[in-house]
């Protein structure tokens, strides 16, 4: 990825100190027009204190309100051991591990640009493959664990794009717009007692994403740049049901009569999926 980058900043690099070119041929010089085109690079997601701390939270009511305790038969806390950000090692609170928080990512795109002088209007629809995904454990007293786990499949965007073109033919330009993405959601669990029930695993979600970007002319027809974006899911809905096992038990934390509604929703305590991505594009121009 690093030499896919430096081979793209080379190209830019190249491009930016020929003005030569760009001065003799007024039809290279001119943006106006359709263009296709793919970009790849490198994406990431976030490790801020809201992504680290993320925990399960809990309805045992099932009034719809989340941030209940699951209670042992004897009131102690049943999740005590506490939760990790990633996939649980074992039943044991030990460290997780296993997000895909660095991706290499991939887009084709399609777009118009308007020029006018040496400002630049356009609008653009992408869309490839991500493969992100986290996941947050959480540690009951049993023990057990309990591991929730978000992927972006795939995801695409419109944006518009506004820039300014310099004499050297570079164009300098920020874009934003709507993202649209399919996010599957999965949960694991070494509690082999309890029935567990999953809604809305799969949920085709907008969002939105921003960034800025540098593209060079190299010829009339082919550009290529340099591309970063910050998009934005929020990931709502995906509920986990703990029910009865069997055989029936009056002091299971989920299912004691004393304590819930006789199941126990549980959630992530975040429904923000969100990444960054620097991408070397390259566009065909009609």
């Amino acid at each position: 990825m690093k030499t896919l980058m430096t081979i793209s900043l080379g190209a830019l690099a190249m491009a930016a100190a020929t003005p030569a070119f760009a001065q003799s041929d007024d039809a290279a010089r001119n943006w106006t027009g359709p263009y296709i085109g793919g970009s790849l690079g490198l994406g990431w997601q976030p490790n801020f204190d809201r992504d680290t701390q993320e925990t399960l939270a809990f309805d045992t009511n099932l009034d719809g309100t989340y941030g209940d305790t699951v209670r042992t038969a004897t009131g102690g806390n049943a999740f005590s051991p506490g939760f990790c950000r990633g996939v649980a090692g074992n039943s044991l609170p030990v460290s997780c591990g296993s997000d895909k928080d660095k991706r290499t990512a991939w887009k084709v795109h399609a777009g118009y640009d308007m020029q006018m002088g040496n400002f630049l209007v356009g609008a653009v629809v992408e869309g490839g493959k991500s493969n992100f995904s986290n996941s947050v454990s959480g540690y009951s007293t049993t023990p057990a664990n309990y591991v929730f786990t978000r992927k972006l499949d795939w995801d695409g965007a419109a944006r518009l794009r506004a820039g300014y073109i310099l004499p050297t033919n570079t164009l300098l330009y920020g874009t934003g717009g709507l993202a649209y993405g399919k996010i599957k959601n999965s949960f694991t669990t070494t509690n082999g007692f309890n029935s567990f029930t999953e809604e809305n695993r799969t949920d085709k979600d907008w969002g939105w994403t921003a960034g800025g970007g540098i593209e060079q002319k190299v010829s009339r027809n082919f550009s290529v740049g340099v591309l970063y974006k910050y998009t934005r899911f929020n990931d709502s809905g995906y509920t986990v049901n703990a029910g009865q096992g069997t055989p029936p038990s009056l002091t299971n934390p989920f299912v004691n009569p004393t304590q819930t509604a006789g199941s126990t929703d549980i959630q992530r305590t975040s429904d923000r999926f969100e990444n960054h991505s620097v991408q070397a594009t390259a566009s065909f121009r009609f």
